[in-house]
């Protein structure tokens, strides 16, 4: 994956169950500065989950 632009920044994406951290992603903090929250499949808990951005 190339890079994106300067504004793009790494973030993890931890489950909310388990708090398991499975993914991560990119995101361009001008235009979202909120938390994101995606519904991705958990391995630990072997299901669909809400998955947010953790620090």
């Amino acid at each position: 994956m190339g890079i994106k632009g300067k504004n793009d920044r790494m973030v993890v994406l931890a489950c909310e169950e388990c708090k398991e951290r499975n993914y991560t992603t990119t995101k361009n903090k001008k235009n979202h500065k909120e938390r994101m929250e995606l519904n991705k499949y958990c391995p630990k808990c072997q299901k669909h989950t809400a998955h947010k951005e953790t620090k």
